[in-house]
């Protein structure tokens, strides 16, 4: 459980940051959360004119395949670095 407890420290933490994370940081940090708790995308992708959405998807389809726990793992590690960078 220790790496669950990481885990939701660090999203405790990510809302906390002193600076805003880049839109790429931004994409990477919901496309790991939400294959640490949801796992593999489903669904179609959006279409139109909703980039964000359509961003948000690319982003977590592109950690299709990614196990939960190494996603968990991979958030701790990127909220970590960007906690260091923006001290």
């Amino acid at each position: 459980m220790a790496l669950l407890d990481d885990f939701n420290s660090a999203v405790s933490k990510s809302k906390d940051l002193t600076r805003r994370p880049s839109n790429e940081e931004l994409l990477d940090l919901y496309a790991l959360f939400k294959q640490a708790t949801e796992g593999d995308v489903s669904g179609d992708r959006p279409s139109g004119f909703d980039f964000k959405a359509i961003a948000k998807f690319d982003a977590w389809v592109s950690k299709k395949g990614i196990s939960k726990d190494q996603a968990m793992q991979d958030y701790v590690n990127l909220v970590s670095k960007l906690q260091q960078s923006y001290s």
